[in-house]
């Protein structure tokens, strides 16, 4: 039983894809969004965001974007209840309208939360991957590109936090070791 202190409004929601009734807590709600970096030959691709973007106009940052439900609705189930697998393949499909490259060997690099400024909190799942195949082309959300060490990475103009998600990836690959995000000193 709900108390006036742990109430909580909730709205009827019907989903056009599958008919399922959702009942929708804002407390709970999230948008999901996958990064990731592309490694190529020991040099990490980043993106310059494009100064008609709402949210960190102009700085360098890594590609993603929102996971949609229909990166596993419009798929075979794994299982007979589940699908599997599906930030590797949301991050396959931003991947191919950011930058137009397609990748392999996705693996988890961190995550983290940001509340855009119409409320919304953000949950970013953070990946990388290695470089497959294409030539970069950018989306009309993207300004400039780059292939870069974390050395060279030093002279960007990160959204704050992606340069340390690039310093853990670099060791990473260097040392084997991957550990939390933490701010560089």
């Amino acid at each position: 039983m709900d108390t006036d202190e742990t109430k909580t409004d909730k709205i009827d929601n019907t989903n056009e894809n599958g008919g399922l009734k959702i009942d929708y807590d804002p407390k709970k709600a999230h948008y999901l969004v996958v990064t990731g970096i592309v490694v190529r030959d020991g040099k990490f691709l980043i993106t310059k965001r494009a100064s008609h973007e709402p949210a960190f106009p102009g700085k360098w940052t890594i590609p993603g974007g929102k996971f949609e439900a229909d990166d596993y609705l419009q798929r075979e189930k794994d299982t007979e209840a589940l699908w599997y697998n599906i930030f590797n393949d949301s991050l396959r499909r931003e991947i191919r309208e950011e930058v137009n490259l397609e990748i392999k060997k996705i693996s988890y690099l961190t995550d983290r939360v940001y509340v855009r400024s119409d409320g919304i909190p953000t949950v970013i799942i953070s990946l990388f991957a290695e470089y497959h195949d294409g030539d970069v082309e950018l989306c009309k959300d993207l300004d400039e590109h780059a292939w870069v060490t974390l050395e060279e990475a030093r002279d960007y103009d990160f959204i704050d936090g992606i340069y340390e998600e690039l310093e853990m990836l670099d060791l990473y690959l260097k040392q084997g070791e991957l550990g939390e995000w933490k701010r560089s000193g």
